[in-house]
């Protein structure tokens, strides 16, 4: 793996600008566990009661009422957006600060920004854990949650809050929802456009320059967003490099084979390698 580093350093050194495309692997790399002793710990009656191994399994329940479903979620948000930033995020920042960069991914934990990544060239285009909006939706405004989430997690009792703490929208009274791109109701709102028309800006402007499009633990769930954008990205600029880091490999058109890799390795290790 030492020679392929050695090229990804040169890429990175030699790029005028850098887009990073990030997908769940990179978040699981950092340390983000679903399952397991976290989900144990932290989710036991979840487990006990209906049988759930893991946070993304039981997140599909059916809750019977709105103080079981937030006593759960709350909990989930707090956990995955307001925990901390991981230090794996810290060490990217570190390598790429000082190039012209911007970042766009489908997690929506918030770890770019909380490890100093310039919030104007971050684009969420899932949403983000750490908004609510209206249900419905009747308007297209997000509100920022954490002060309520916080509360939930607070004082819930036997993974239920108080009926008064449930969030309600403050046009139409219904219930809020997360602002995750689940189905038509996601709200794209004013902060989602500006980051749309930044990161087409971006794109533009990188155009025919030395360009390196990272994908850092994307997978085939959604290639559409990232992974065939940025081969397609790199068919049409001969000066651009294609990098795609993620356990299991995966594949790379024959018409940027020369100028592309696919590491299959921990993106942490590569990483750290990095920073060596």
């Amino acid at each position: 793996m030492k020679s392929t580093i050695e090229q990804l350093k040169k890429y990175i050194d030699e790029a005028e600008y850098v887009v990073i495309g990030a997908g769940a692997g990179l978040s699981t790399a950092a340390g983000f566990e679903y399952g397991g002793a976290t989900f144990l710990k932290h989710f036991k009656r979840m487990h006990d009661l209906y049988g759930y191994t893991d946070m993304y399994s039981a997140g599909f329940h059916h809750f019977l009422t709105s103080e079981e479903k937030w006593g759960y979620w709350s909990k989930f948000i707090y956990l995955n957006r307001y925990s901390g930033v991981k230090q794996l995020y810290l060490d990217l920042f570190e390598i790429v600060k000082d190039k012209d960069y911007f970042v766009l991914t489908t997690n929506v934990d918030h770890q770019f920004q909380l490890a100093g990544f310039n919030k104007d060239r971050l684009f969420y285009t899932q949403g983000d854990y750490g908004l609510f909006q209206c249900s419905t939706p009747c308007h297209n405004n997000t509100y920022d949650n954490e002060e309520q989430v916080r509360k939930m997690v607070e004082e819930q009792v036997d993974g239920k809050i108080p009926s008064y703490l449930v969030p309600r929208c403050p046009v139409c009274g219904e219930e809020m929802d997360m602002n995750l791109r689940k189905d038509d109701t996601f709200v794209e709102d004013e902060g989602w456009h500006s980051a749309v028309e930044r990161y087409s800006a971006f794109i533009q402007k990188a155009q025919g320059r030395k360009v390196l499009y990272l994908e850092l633990g994307v997978g085939m769930n959604t290639p559409v967003i990232i992974k065939y954008p940025f081969m397609n990205l790199t068919y049409k600029n001969k000066n651009a490099h294609y990098v795609s880091v993620n356990l299991g490999g995966g594949r790379i058109p024959l018409e940027i084979a020369d100028r592309s890799l696919v590491i299959d390795a921990d993106i942490k290790a590569v990483i750290e390698e990095l920073k060596m």
